[in-house]
């Protein structure tokens, strides 16, 4: 599915994904990234929603998110409590859904200026 918003300049936003791919301002990733609007981390590790730890999430974390996004690749599958413990201990809110509706919901949270964080896993 290809997106179109509008965006801030400068800001990263989704503009595409797929099964296998997720595209940031136009450039496609094939491999679990984490997007905000001003920090794209290429090298988060987790191949699967079976491999998210408590230090993923923790690492989530230290960028200061209002809201994290867990998109568990193309169903929605929810990691253990323990694993999220960094988010409730830190008072950031999460929402855990497939990819896709993590790829949309980042759009529009992004769109409305909040603090967003979309962990995705693409797997």
């Amino acid at each position: 599915m290809k997106l179109h918003l509008s965006r801030a300049e400068g800001a990263h936003q989704i503009t595409g994904y797929g099964p296998d791919f997720v595209a940031v301002n136009g450039m496609r990733y094939e491999h679990s990234l984490v997007v905000t609007a001003d920090t794209i981390l290429t090298d988060w590790t987790v191949g699967s929603i079976t491999e998210l730890t408590a230090p993923h999430i923790a690492r989530l974390a230290t960028l200061q998110p209002e809201v994290v996004l867990i998109g568990t690749g193309s169903r929605t599958r929810f990691p253990s409590p323990p694993v999220l413990r960094p988010l409730i201990d830190d008072r950031i809110g999460y929402e855990i859904m497939d990819t896709g509706a993590a790829c949309r919901t980042f759009g529009v949270l992004s769109a409305e200026g909040r603090r967003v964080l979309a962990a995705l896993v693409l797997a």
